[in-house]
């Protein structure tokens, strides 16, 4: 069984491409710079260069593959037009090319984002036929994306992910909080609620799903089937650290102020106006029960478990 991975330098990709060596795929990773293997150094796949805004870069890479892995793709950006050049017209690419250049198709399967569909605005999980209303920059890309690929599910077998808040080793992303909490505070502008996934909980879903009949053009909410309170993933991050952290009261107009900060003095931070446009809003949660019925997929880490194991991994590799 042949796939290729986009994005497999990446957070998610990394351990998608290292869960199906290890299931006995033979795998191929798109990556930008082979000379910078990442965490793919010594898992045996094939490197070949290309990059997504580049079309004509995607045609060996595609050829041969009976599964399409699509994670490339930007969850900070400076400004709409990076998001809309990655995750809009990558994303468009790799579809154009695997509709030209690939007989062997199986399942092409897209990695997008509850960010593509937006916040609940009633407080109830959403399902998967909500909606679109995005409110970031990010979430319009990822919208924009996914449509490029559900568009052509008549022409070739597709799936999409949505995943909510992804944790895990290896994850940049919400190190930040990680080492809010280290320090002995965090921000605090009211009670929010989310739905999150551990990483190898998401490949597992991610896998599970090209390999099903019942997934074939369909999209799906994955999720660990709870809804978190934010200061229950405080609370579990504290407690992994050991740490009582002080809430410090940040009112939402200076958090945008900080981000607008943030964004002059150091790219790529997700302290960003971006994101804190994101956290305005209060409940970011989704309804997982459609992969639950169709995959049979079930998460099997819960949120503290995660976090402990996440903890121990940024320790272990000096990030905390």
């Amino acid at each position: 069984m042949r796939a290729l991975v986009t994005g497999g330098t990446g957070f998610i990709g990394s351990h998608l491409a290292e869960s199906l060596v290890r299931e006995g795929y033979d795998v191929t990773c798109l990556v930008r710079d082979t000379s910078k293997p990442g965490y793919l150094e010594g898992l045996g796949v094939t490197m070949i260069r290309g990059d997504c805004r580049e079309r004509d870069s995607l045609t060996a890479a595609v050829r041969g593959a009976e599964y399409i892995f699509h994670l490339a793709g930007l969850t900070k950006a400076r400004d709409e037009h990076e998001f809309h050049e990655v995750n809009v017209k990558g994303t468009e690419n790799v579809v154009r090319a695997a509709l030209e250049g690939n007989r062997t198709l199986k399942r092409f399967v897209h990695l997008s984002s509850l960010a593509a569909v937006g916040p609940s605005d009633t407080g109830r999980p959403l399902a998967e036929d909500c909606e679109h209303r995005p409110v970031s920059a990010y979430g319009r890309s990822k919208s924009d994306g996914e449509r490029a690929v559900y568009d052509r599910r008549n022409e070739m077998p597709v799936t999409i992910i949505r995943p909510p808040v992804v944790y895990g080793p290896r994850d940049r992303d919400l190190l930040v909080f990680f080492k809010l909490v280290k320090a002995g505070f965090v921000p605090y502008w009211g009670k929010s609620y989310y739905s999150f996934v551990y990483v190898e909980d998401l490949v597992r879903a991610i896998i599970l799903s090209a390999l099903s009949d019942k997934a074939q053009g369909e999209i799906f909410f994955v999720s660990d089937g709870a809804t978190h309170e934010s200061d229950e993933v405080v609370d579990a991050i504290a407690e992994a650290l050991e740490k009582r952290p002080l809430k410090v009261r940040i009112p939402m107009c200076l958090m945008t102020f900080a981000g607008a900060i943030s964004e002059r003095t150091k790219s790529g931070s997700i302290i960003n106006k971006d994101k804190i446009e994101e956290m305005r809003h209060r409940c970011w949660t989704c309804d997982g029960s459609k992969a639950e019925g169709r995959l049979q997929f079930v998460a099997k880490v819960k949120m503290r478990e995660g976090v402990r194991w996440t903890t121990d991994w940024y320790k272990i590799h000096r990030w905390l």
